[in-house]
């Protein structure tokens, strides 16, 4: 299947075969800003092919043991391992990535994938007594039918991986909307699975702009279990939809993550994993670190070392660069405009705060900004920028740094960099949040444990991890009753 691979034109994927447009658009490098290959954009009319294709293959799919799909599974993860250079080499040019974080994200992908090939070993249920006399009582999982998966741009690897993985161990088929700025890592993804042994109609790829798919897809009538990574806007607008229909649905979401550096910590240290939540991945990250807020007693130390790091930092593709562009040009007007605001509105840029120019000027780079003096419910403190651009607060305490890293609409993920372990645990406790870290970067989850958070950053629900498969499983109560007496 991946000897079909089309890395000019990207199409939609469906029950096997690639399905073509009229309507085209370019993809663009966000390095360079020019084209690397053509989008053919699918519809409502793909929409319906890839759902009846999905939902008639669905259930064999089902039926074949939950052993034997993890064998499949475990097979395009040799796969992709096998051809990982290969596969990095699109996400780096499709994501405007160096080509080393890119073969990291391949790595992690198939971490992932491994992790749940083995949960088909494990799709537990439970046993439990009865209160009645000759009654045994048990759960058992079963698939949910067709799976909706909208991904996001900023790891495409992975995030086809966290959504896809899961849904298909549990036995679902799977239609899945890829980000329209990065689709040629899903669309040799999935041409991988299905050449591993997932059927066709099983593993099907819509390929298009976010409002020509997102909605014929997500309001389908056979679509059993919508799972959605993007903005909260989004994410409002499928939910109130869904519970239209009572659909089940799994949001991961933004957020506006915490960073708080106390008047311990090691300020070399918080420097550096500040510098990585801010600015690595360019900032698109939903956990990068955004609101750093630090104890007025080491303030200036922290900021004065903090600025200088943004400025030492080499921008561009190469292994040896830190900081990569935003993912479209869109998005880092989005940038220029919120900074511009923060400043109207009495702000401080310290440093960075323009669009990169000189041999990047044709790539959507923006330099690594930071900003102070933004009240706590100002737009720059509030909205989700998902760019290199992090705003500092100064507080006098802990209790003060906890209740600031609360006071968002988001709550998605934080970190402390402290020396007492006494803060650190109350701070693990206080913060609300679904991700809570000491002495490292507001990011870093992994693959076998569970990530969401709470407000705008999601719905409650976790992926990945083994609660994942609450996602993607309906739980059935199964009584048995005997009767001893006809033995």
């Amino acid at each position: 299947m991946l000897d079909t691979f089309d890395p000019q034109n990207v199409k939609s994927l469906i029950n096997g075969e690639a399905v073509s447009s009229q309507t085209t658009s370019d993809i663009l490098s966000p390095h360079s800003g020019k084209a690397i290959a053509k989008l053919h954009h699918g519809g409502a009319d793909e929409v319906e092919k890839a759902i009846a294709a999905a939902k008639a293959a669905q259930k064999a799919w089902a039926d074949t043991p939950a052993v034997q799909r993890g064998q499949i599974l475990h097979a395009a993860c040799n796969l992709i391992e096998a051809r990982a250079e290969e596969l990095s080499k699109i996400v780096a040019e499709e994501a405007g990535k160096p080509l080393s974080a890119a073969m990291g994200e391949t790595t992690g992908s198939v971490m992932c994938g491994r992790f749940y090939a083995g949960e088909g070993q494990r799709l537990f249920g439970r046993t439990m007594p009865s209160g009645a006399p000759n009654k045994s009582c048990m759960t058992v999982r079963q698939p949910c039918g067709v799976a909706a998966l909208i991904a996001a741009a900023n790891t495409p690897a992975p995030n086809f991986a966290w959504k896809v993985f899961p849904a298909l161990i549990c036995g679902n088929a799977v239609v899945l909307k890829p980000a329209e700025d990065t689709p040629l890592s899903a669309d040799w993804m999935a041409r991988a699975l299905i050449e591993a042994g997932v059927p066709a109609g099983v593993m099907n790829v819509v390929q298009g702009l976010g409002q020509e798919v997102g909605p014929p897809l997500t309001a389908h009538k056979d679509v059993d279990v919508i799972s959605f990574t993007g903005s909260t806007r989004v994410g409002r607008e499928i939910a109130g939809k869904a519970g239209a229909d009572l659909k089940k649905v799994s949001l991961e979401l933004g957020g506006k993550n915490a960073f708080i550096v106390c008047d311990d910590a090691d300020i070399e240290k918080a420097v550096h994993w500040a510098s990585l939540s801010a600015f690595s991945n360019a900032g698109q990250r939903c956990a990068s670190g955004s609101r750093f807020i630090v104890m007025d007693a080491v303030y200036d130390k922290f900021v004065d070392a903090f600025v200088a790091k943004a400025n030492s930092l080499k921008a561009g593709v190469g292994d040896d660069c830190e900081l990569g562009p935003v993912i479209n040009e869109r998005q880092l007007n989005n940038m220029l405009s919120a900074i511009e605001r923060a400043k109207g509105e009495g702000a401080k840029v310290l440093c960075g705060g323009e669009r990169i120019g000189g041999d990047l000027a044709g790539g959507f780079y923006l330099q690594a900004t930071l900003i102070e003096g933004s009240p706590a419910d100002s737009h720059l403190s509030t909205t989700e920028l998902f760019g290199p651009v992090g705003a500092i607060y100064k507080v006098s305490s802990f209790e003060e740094a906890v209740a600031l890293a609360n006071d968002s609409p988001y709550g998605l993920t934080g970190t402390i960099h402290t020396t007492s372990w006494d803060r650190a645990w109350t701070f693990t406790k206080e913060l609300s949040t679904g991700v809570a870290v000491v002495n490292a970067g507001t990011f870093g989850s992994e693959p076998h444990m569970p990530f969401g958070g709470l407000r705008a950053s999601g719905n409650g629900t976790r992926e990945p991890g083994t609660e994942a498969l609450d996602v993607y499983t309906e739980l059935k109560d199964i009584y048995l009753i005997t009767e001893p007496g006809r033995l």
